[in-house]
C-alpha cells in the first residue's frame, strides 16, 4: 500500500436510491423466501452493486490500483481511459447513484482527471499536470481539489530548493 493521498466525498442524498433498490430486492425474496427476505436481499444488493462497480469503471479501478502501486505512467493510461469511457457515456457518470449504486460526490470524469494531474505531478511532469487540473477547473469549476492542487503548484514554482 502506498502513500497515495485518497479523496472521497459522500453525497448522502445517494442513499435513497441505494434504499430503495434493497428494498425492492427485500420485497421481491419476500415473496418467494418471507423468513429470509432480507439476508437474501441484502446478499442480493451487496453483490450486484460489489459487480456494477467491479466491471463497469475497469479503467478507474485499475488506474486506482496502479496509483496504489506507485505506477504513475499506466495509472495515466487507464484514467484516460476512464475518462474517454464516461465521456461517451456520459449517463452512466450523471446518474451513478443508480446506474453504478455510487455514492460519490465527484463524477468518475472529475476523478479520472484529478488522478491524471496528480500522477504527472507524481512523475515530476508538471507542466502536463498544470494543463490537467486546468482542464479540470475548466469542466469543474466547482471541484474545491483543483483550486488548492493549482495554488500549490503555483508556490512551488516559486520556491527554491
Amino acid at each position: 500500500m502506498s502513500n497515495v493521498p485518497t479523496i472521497r466525498k459522500f453525497d448522502w442524498i445517494s442513499i435513497f436510491p441505494h434504499l430503495m433498490v434493497l428494498s425492492f430486492l427485500i420485497l421481491v425474496y419476500y415473496v418467494i423466501f418471507p423468513n429470509q427476505a432480507l439476508l437474501f436481499g441484502s446478499f442480493t444488493y451487496l453483490l450486484i452493486s460489489r459487480s456494477i462497480r467491479y466491471f463497469i469503471p475497469k479503467y478507474h479501478r485499475l488506474g486506482i490500483k496502479a496509483m496504489n502501486e506507485e505506477e504513475y505512467e499506466y495509472s495515466i493510461l487507464n484514467f484516460e481511459k476512464s475518462y474517454q469511457f464516461f465521456s461517451n457515456r456520459s449517463w452512466i457518470d450523471k446518474y451513478r447513484y443508480l446506474t453504478l449504486l455510487s455514492s460519490s460526490k465527484m463524477s468518475y470524469r472529475e476523478m479520472a482527471l484529478n488522478n491524471i494531474a496528480f500522477s504527472y505531478g507524481r512523475l515530476g511532469e508538471g507542466k502536463k499536470a498544470m494543463e490537467y487540473y486546468l482542464k479540470l477547473k475548466e469542466e469543474f469549476p466547482e471541484n474545491g481539489v483543483v483550486d488548492y492542487s493549482i495554488r500549490m503548484m503555483n508556490s512551488a514554482k516559486n520556491t527554491e530548493l
